[in-house]
């Protein structure tokens, strides 16, 4: 029996594992897919991707299903209660900028901004960007790329969007296929 090779970094956690083979660099074009991706992962800013992965469901409990109508709605006494919340990260913070982005969200929409249109017009042609790693200390942090998606998020009032977020969501949401070259999935996204 042949073992299956994968990125090493999803392993020992069958949760990671099952994130890695099912989700993690398969494109996403749902903008509130998306818009989901970049609320998590600003909640991970500081913190290990398990450790958002491992309360997704909890974040979806308490963020309104990731509602960007409800969640731009959140007053202070909720923003209150999320900050008790031992579901998700009680970063404070980062509940405001959950709030901010929702809002910042629903106004490219209002202007016909189609969220999944924009961020993927970035790419070539509206591609994924293939990349070759094989091993950890090739994959960088952020990219050029990264750091324009940034600028333009943040100009449009985006909080938590750094170089380095916009990044782990374009892997997450397959705008790259960071998966290395020897692991099972890398031809499949």
């Amino acid at each position: 029996m042949t073992e299956i090779k994968r990125c090493p970094w999803c392993a020992g956690d069958d949760l990671y594992t099952a994130y890695h083979d099912s989700e993690w660099g398969v494109p996403v074009r749902d903008s509130l897919k998306l818009f989901e991706l970049f609320i998590l992962d600003g909640a991970q800013a500081g913190l290990s991707w398990i450790t958002i992965l491992k309360r997704r469901e909890g974040y979806r409990a308490a963020f309104n299903n990731m509602n960007p109508e409800l969640m731009a709605l959140w007053s202070e006494d909720y923003m209150q209660e999320l900050a008790q919340d031992s579901r998700i990260i009680r970063n404070r913070l980062k509940i405001k900028s959950a709030k901010n982005n929702a809002q910042c969200f629903l106004k490219m929409s209002g202007c016909g901004i189609d969220f999944s249109d924009w961020l993927w017009n970035f790419m070539p042609d509206n591609k994924p960007i293939k990349n070759h790693f094989s091993k950890i200390g090739d994959v960088p942090a952020s990219t050029p790329l990264s750091e324009t998606i940034s600028k333009e998020l943040k100009k449009k009032g985006w909080t938590f969007v750094g170089p380095t977020i916009v990044y782990a969501v374009m892997q997450a949401a397959g705008l790259v296929n960071d998966h290395f070259t020897d692991c099972f999935r890398y031809n499949e996204c």
